[in-house]
């Protein structure tokens, strides 16, 4: 094979690599640049939203079940179960 043609067909080869990361989305929050790009599903507003509602359910979770541990070690402690917190979400 003749050098001039595996070089021009790497040289072609590269220069679309470089074309195609110019366009190609760089991560999930990166969006590519226009026309090609569009807003990334982790960017939408209803998708941040079901995100949010779920990251504070799982808070809620996890401070219910932190509570219910505190209750567990005060009886098996003897003292009496402690009052639990106010729901800030209400």
């Amino acid at each position: 094979m003749s050098d001039r043609v595996f070089f021009g067909g790497l040289a072609l080869v590269a220069a679309a690599l470089i074309a195609l990361a110019m366009v190609w989305p760089q991560g999930l929050g990166a969006r590519s640049p226009g026309p090609f790009g569009s807003v990334p599903v982790q960017q939408r507003p209803e998708v941040q939203a079901a995100m949010r509602r779920e990251a504070e359910a799982n808070n809620a979770r996890l401070q219910k079940a932190r509570e219910a541990v505190a209750a567990a070690r005060a009886v098996a402690e003897g003292a009496p179960a402690p009052a639990p917190a106010p729901d800030a979400a209400k």
